[in-house]
């Protein structure tokens, strides 16, 4: 089912790598002329466009876009109570983690009276959005507005696709995470749409816009994301989930095969690579994923995934070379099953989030790690982040010399305004000491 690369007897290049590893992605160019009059449209009609939209995409016809905190709190009081218990401890992990990352204001003294501080300012507001499509996704809630709140955002919006089978409403288990993470404001509106009217808003429908846009959706919602950047701040351009594994012939192939099917059980451009110096290993891979597959209910899916261009095993001659790969690959998620894992980890210097050993698996990290699941694919890696607390704010510095600190420094300025042939910035520090 796998495709198999055989890099053994070369160390590759980086160049080498590019080109033969398994990749697949998605042409986010090829839909942008199908989506700017979606996002023009919304522009400039707000509310009453993105109703159509709704109606013409997600065969729903709504008259509100924001959802009633009634609909919200009914969600929560039906919700499972094992769901519920499930997701409050995942908030309470997500949480802990996140708000450890929040970066601290520092100041830097330079001479006495001369100061730098950098201060970190959230971001005012911001819009996250929450796919609907193949599943259902109350864990993309958490990793979207933990961080956020623990930034200390004060103003946010849930934006989600309204669901024919729930009255034109977001799924109830979105809602119901929105309402346990005290989230008021859900907007039931997705695609491109949602995007273009997070991005403007509607002064007539009382629906404020964004500074921010931040989540993962298909590529309608990326392109449209594309359109609005610079208007508004986005996290990235999210592409196809993928998972890369490095293994020896230490890992249990059970689990290897389990992992790469659970990650192609996402979408059937999802990809799943193994990198392995073991062809036993990969012989054994490749029989359990073909016994296993078919199991999960979501079988066609994985078949296509792991079928397609961009899944595949790379063998290699050694751990090295497979970190070689690794890091030219960058994935999203990357486990590693190798003996001494954590030091095979410590040398991985692309990757959306690593996961290390056999009992550190990539589902652990979709729901309830600590760690966030929003994660640069498509290769991204290797110059981006996942979304984190950093994510959501700003850094600030503040400037502040006295009298005695400028003229230590004045004739640096100076000297250097002259030599850039700007020598009103010289004056404007001379006039300071000088009678000009």
């Amino acid at each position: 089912m796998l495709n198999v690369i055989d890099l053994r007897g070369s160390v590759p290049t980086t160049h080498k790598l590019r080109r033969v590893l398994p990749r697949g992605g998605t042409d986010v160019a090829s839909v942008l002329p199908a989506v700017q009059p979606v996002v023009d449209d919304v522009k400039h009609r707000g509310s009453a466009a993105a109703l159509e939209y709704g109606e013409k995409f997600d065969q729903v016809r709504n008259d509100f876009i924001r959802v009633p905190q009634e609909a919200i709190d009914n969600a929560v009081a039906d919700l499972d109570p094992k769901v519920h218990a499930a997701l409050q401890e995942s908030i309470r992990r997500v949480r802990k983690v996140h708000a450890d990352q929040k970066p601290q204001e520092h100041t830097t003294e330079l001479y006495p009276g001369a100061k730098v501080t950098e201060k970190f300012l959230p971001v005012a507001r911001v819009g996250l959005y929450v796919p609907g499509g193949n599943a259902v996704y109350p864990s993309s809630v958490i990793m979207n507005v933990i961080p956020a709140q623990e930034a200390g955002v004060q103003s946010l919006v849930i934006a989600s696709p309204p669901q024919a089978d729930f009255g034109g409403l977001p799924h109830p288990t979105i809602l119901a995470a929105c309402g346990l993470l005290g989230v008021t404001e859900v907007w039931a509106v997705g695609g491109a749409q949602a995007v273009a009217l997070l991005a403007y808003g509607d002064d007539g429908s009382d629906l404020e816009p964004v500074d921010m846009i931040t989540g993962p959706g298909n590529i309608y919602v990326t392109a449209a994301k594309r359109l609005v950047t610079g208007v508004v701040g986005i996290d990235s351009e999210a592409g196809p989930t993928e998972i890369a594994i490095i293994a020896d012939d230490s890992a249990d192939p059970v689990w290897v095969a389990y992992d790469l099917i659970s990650q192609a059980e996402h979408d059937v451009m999802a990809a799943s690579v193994l990198i392995t110096d073991s062809q036993e290993l990969a012989d054994a891979v490749v029989t359990e994923v073909n016994n296993r597959y078919g199991v999960t209910r979501n079988a066609d899916r994985v078949a296509a995934a792991l079928t397609g261009q961009q899944s595949g095993i790379v063998l290699v001659d050694d751990i090295s070379t497979a970190i070689m790969v690794a890091d030219a690959y960058a994935a999203e998620h990357l486990e590693i099953h190798t003996e001494r894992a954590r030091e095979v980890a410590e040398r991985i210097t692309n990757a959306g989030a690593i996961f290390v050993g056999g009992f550190s698996p990539v589902p652990l990290g979709d729901y309830s790690a600590g760690s966030n699941h929003v994660l640069p694919t498509s290769g991204t890696a290797r110059f981006s982040a996942g979304l984190s607390t950093h994510t959501f704010t700003r850094p600030v510095n503040l400037i502040e010399y006295d009298e005695a600190a400028l003229k230590e420094i004045s004739e640096t300025v100076v000297t250097l305004a002259d030599a850039e042939d700007l020598p009103a910035h010289g004056e404007a520090i001379r006039a300071r000491f000088e009678n000009l």
